[in-house]
């Protein structure tokens, strides 16, 4: 693991392979290890960069709250650091929102886009109202809301299949710092509606859903790409692609970044 220090906060972040910048953002309640099984494969022809993003993994606080533009000074910086120009944007949920606010920010430094069981649109006033009450959740039971809030991102049929695995991602979030979760939760639900981006961005999009995402409901997610030239890759399963449909998402990533 490197490390490097912005506005006084420990990053921690991966570096792997050569070639295109491929620069990988987790989702709430993760951190960098969800890519573990996908980095060797794409490090063969890519230079891959994996962030703990802030309040996440053992990357630090750094404030309370974490706004998706805070998040995407932070991966600018860092690859401002490593002479990155240019990268190929790979975001998981909370990370294509950040993804979209790095796109909006430095539009030069883009090379493509993945959200992958993301959506470019702005909290409902619904959603916002459910985040308020996760805060509270969370500063009540800790344990109990993260256990609970993982379990709901996979779909019914592989809480059963993928009992380990989940195990797994629940471990690994339990990692997340109190004061990591309320500011994430803070900062999407004040994040902007990015929608125009999938309209007029100059360079390839990739949209990945799954269709019995819990989270994001389908059909709302299928209207932001009607009219564009972004691409669609639907799963059948949940909000976690990446361990719900990893041998087809693999594939999907790696055509996308031969682009």
């Amino acid at each position: 693991m490197k490390t490097f220090h912005y506005k006084n906060t420990k990053i921690s972040y991966s570096e792997t392979g050569k070639g295109t910048a491929v620069v990988l953002l987790h989702g709430f309640l993760e951190n960098k290890s969800m890519w573990a099984d996908y980095i060797p494969e794409f490090s063969k022809k890519n230079r891959v960069i994996a962030i703990d993003l802030l309040g996440h993994g053992e990357t630090e606080c750094l404030g309370y709250v974490h706004g998706m533009e805070d998040q995407a000074d932070m991966v600018h910086a860092l690859l401002h650091e490593l002479k990155i120009r240019k990268a190929l944007l790979v975001g998981h949920s909370m990370g294509g929102y950040i993804a979209l606010a790095f796109a909006e920010l430095y539009p030069d430094n883009v090379k493509g886009l993945v959200l992958l069981n993301s959506t470019s649109r702005a909290d409902s006033e619904e959603r916002k109202t459910n985040r308020d009450r996760a805060i509270i959740a969370v500063k009540q039971n800790y344990t109990a809301f993260v256990r609970m809030a993982i379990a709901n991102l996979f779909s019914e049929g592989n809480r059963e299949r993928l009992a380990e695995a989940i195990e797994q991602v629940k471990l690994e979030a339990l990692k997340t710092p109190l004061q990591g979760i309320v500011a994430a939760l803070e900062g999407m639900k004040i994040r902007k509606d990015r929608e125009v981006i999938l309209h007029f961005a100059p360079y390839p999009i990739l949209l990945i859903l799954g269709r019995q995402d819990g989270v994001l409901i389908y059909e709302d997610n299928l209207e932001q790409i009607e009219g564009t030239k972004v691409q669609l890759k639907t799963f059948p399963d949940g909000h976690m692609s990446h361990i719900e449909n990893k041998r087809q998402l693999m594939k999907t990533l790696l055509a996308f970044f031969k682009l």
